[in-house]
């Protein structure tokens, strides 16, 4: 393989685009890959990244080896909007500016191709933009068999950005899949018909590995259509994805635990249309209606005060930073939305001379709000006056702009010379929909009031909405906020862990072996589940050491549960030994899923909160009777705790979520956890001090084995 080739040589030499060595090493792997196998769409390379994470820029590192080693034409299909096309269609313009100057690259997006391109133009390395969309890929296939035949005759390299779109998905209307099935079909086509032609794949979410059409449901393991091969793209350090907004965050040195502010659900309602019953809009600054909402914007407008004193105490550029409002697909709400945003910004504005009081209240507030996740960083906090200063400034000076974004014409209007939206003044408000999901960029992105809901939306779309995954310093993550429902945060964190979960597997080589999906028929029976009918709303994901636990209820009143808890207390009796370090024991499982069936009876669940017992008991069932260890099939390991005394809440509001803990019950769990799953029961005395309603009740944890397999179970499938 030629690496020091003309093309790739003056890449790596450009100072505004660096490769980190990690990176060349990537670029290299891939391009050997290619020269070396035999790929297809159905046996396609795979470049795997993370959300955000630089894969464009990995691909176009890809492009320019490609070339230095026999590749001729490069076809980059983009998601099927305007404005995508037109950002890869800019990046690859500043990449090859050079050699387009100098006429070694041709450059085209395929609406706009020529039908008379000379043979001193098609005799250079040509690259094809087009999005996948059916009226582009007809075009596409005109321009290599009809209007130049020549070009099928070469040597092609497609490149499939965002490969999932075309993909499998969970739950796609009718005419969105009879789309999808014809752009695979041409695709397809394409890769049948061009003599000399490899099939890149780039994506954060392969699961078009895994999630493929198939009605036999005869099988329990599904194995994927296995790439030639995958290749993964570096993380940067400065990375900051899911697991940082999602994942369990303890750390005493991390903003994480600061990132998430709830919003409720009536709010979001009150955001989709004007309604004078239940909120008027000339009350935005002081009603309890849209709290969370107006402490966003304060957040927002203080927080990005805070960020340009500091760039300035340190001598960096002052920033520009952006927040978006993404709730609503319909324009009407966006409209909406935009008049509660400007009504907000100008009664804070007026409030300053006329109602100076609650302007420095509410500043205040969310100066102390944003302090506690800067003092953890112990990052450089400059006085409130300062601040305060700041932001009458900026008030008073017109910082502050307000976009609406709900159409391809107006996204492709609002993007810079970068492909991103332009930020055009120090603080900017996007609002919108759809057209915010599909991998628009969005630079100094600090606040995120988030209200789709993700049981709608396949998997990759749900996982596009995070527009806050990426490169994000650290001093920026300390003034972010991403506001949403506890129902919303709570299913895309369960996404989250799917995501984790295939990722992992996939990783372990699981490509091989299969993924295991599993759902219950009508006899409450575990049977295999065909991939494609699964719901991301009604998950349940099983990989190794996983904590599973009913979160966000109370207790019902003494009356009611006594009696039941005295029999939960009795069952276990019959196998406890009494004791406060006890070791765990066995039990059968069908013992267990009655304990779990009298323990559901005792809790309920608040709003947005859900335990879904019947996937628990299914998971205890399946990871005991599946187990490689003969002689434990059936049985469970079971740990006993009593006389806990476990606040209903958190120091910060929100609801307990560890009943036991890591360093003792979770060592324990670990250590025994090997084969078969342990089930941890903490008897708590649920005393009204604590917020509970003064009666004993049993809370449950499971732990699923060391050697679990990863597993997909669903509660509820598409018909």
């Amino acid at each position: 393989m030629v690496i020091d080739g003309p093309f790739y040589s003056t890449l790596l030499n450009n100072p505004e685009n660096p490769y980190s060595d990690e990176l060349k090493a990537c670029i290299k792997e891939v391009v050997q890959n290619l020269l070396d196998n035999d790929t297809s769409a159905n046996k396609p390379g795979m470049l795997l990244g993370k959300i955000q994470s630089g894969k464009t820029h990995t691909y176009l590192g890809v492009i320019a080896l490609a070339f230095d080693n026999g590749y001729d034409v490069v076809l980059v299909l983009t998601k099927g909007t305007k404005a995508l096309a037109q950002q890869t269609y800019e990046r690859l313009e500043r990449q090859f500016q050079l050699f387009m100057e100098n006429d070694s690259v041709q450059l085209f997006d395929i609406m706009n191709l020529p039908n008379n391109l000379t043979r001193y133009e098609l005799n250079q390395k040509i690259i094809i933009v087009a999005k996948k969309e059916t009226n582009n890929l007809t075009r596409v296939r005109r321009a290599f068999f009809t209007t130049y035949a020549e070009l099928a005759q070469r040597r092609v390299l497609i490149i499939d950005d965002e490969a999932d779109f075309a993909s499998v998905g969970f739950k796609r209307t009718k005419q969105e899949q009879i789309e999808i099935n014809r752009i695979a079909s041409q695709i397809d086509e394409l890769r049948r018909d061009i003599e000399q032609l490899d099939f890149l794949q780039v994506t954060a979410t392969p699961y078009s590995l895994y999630l493929q059409p198939d009605n036999d449901e005869t099988n329990q393991i599904y194995e994927p259509k296995r790439p030639a091969f995958t290749v993964l793209v570096p993380i940067h350090p400065g990375y900051i994805g899911g697991d940082f907004y999602f994942d369990d965050n303890s750390e005493q040195n991390s903003a994480g635990p600061f990132i998430y502010v709830e919003v409720s659900n009536e709010e979001l309602s009150i955001l989709r249309r004007p309604d004078r019953r239940s909120f008027r809009i000339e009350e935005a600054l002081t009603s309890p209606r849209i709290r969370s909402l107006r402490s966003a914007i304060v957040n927002f407008i203080v927080g990005s005060c805070i960020r340009r004193i500091q760039d300035r105490q340190s001598g960096m550029p002052v920033k520009r930073f952006s927040f978006i409002v993404h709730t609503e697909a319909a324009r009407q709400s966006h409209k909406w939305q935009e008049q509660i945003v400007r009504q907000l910004v100008e009664q804070l504005a007026n409030a300053i001379t006329s109602n100076r009081s609650l302007f420095d209240q509410l500043v205040e507030q969310s100066y102390q709000e944003l302090a506690r996740s800067i003092g953890v960083m112990n990052h450089f906090l400059p006085p409130l006056l300062e601040v305060n200063t700041e932001v009458i400034s900026a008030l008073n000076q017109d910082f502050l702009m307000i976009t609406v974004v709900n159409s391809e014409k107006n996204v492709n209007e609002l993007l810079d010379e970068q492909g991103q939206l332009r930020l055009r003044t120090p603080l900017n408000i996007f609002i919108g929909g759809q057209i915010l999901d599909r991998g628009i960029t969005i630079r100094n992105l600090i606040g995120f009031y988030y209200g789709r809901r993700p049981n709608q939306f396949q998997q990759d779309t749900v996982l596009q909405h995070s527009r806050m995954y990426g490169f994000r310093p650290i001093q920026d993550l300390t003034v972010t906020r991403f506001y949403t429902t506890i129902g919303i945060h709570q299913a895309m964190r369960n996404i989250h862990i799917f995501d984790c979960a295939l990722r992992e597997a996939f990783l372990r080589g699981a490509q091989r072996n299969g993924i295991v999906f599993l759902r219950l028929d009508n006899q409450n029976r575990i049977v295999p589940c065909s991939p494609n009918k699964i719901l991301l709303s009604t998950t349940t994901t099983l990989f190794p050491n996983r904590r599973i636990l009913p979160v966000g209820f109370q207790t019902g009143y003494r009356t009611n549960i006594s009696r039941i808890v005295s029999q939960i207390d009795d069952a276990i009796a019959d196998h406890y030994v009494t004791g406060a370090d006890s070791p765990p024991f066995l039990l059968d499982v069908e013992e267990a899923k009655k304990i779990i069936d009298l323990i559901n009876q005792t809790l309920i669940f608040e709003e947005d909160f859900h335990w879904d017992a019947e996937a628990f008991k299914a998971s205890l069932d399946y990871l005991s009777k599946n187990s490689s260890d003969q002689a434990l099939q059936g049985k469970i390991h079971c740990l006993v705790r009593t006389d806990r005394n476990l606040n209903r809440f958190k120091a910060d509001g929100s609801f307990s979520d560890a009943p036991d803990t890591a360093s003792t019950e979770g060592r324990l769990a670990r250590e025994t956890a090997i084969d078969i799953p342990l089930l941890m029961l903490f008897r708590q005395n649920g005393s009204e001090a604590d917020n509970w309603r003064g009666c004993p009740f049993w809370w449950p944890v499971l732990y699923t084995p060391r050697n679990t397999q990863t597993v997909i179970f669903a509660t509820d499938i598409t018909d």
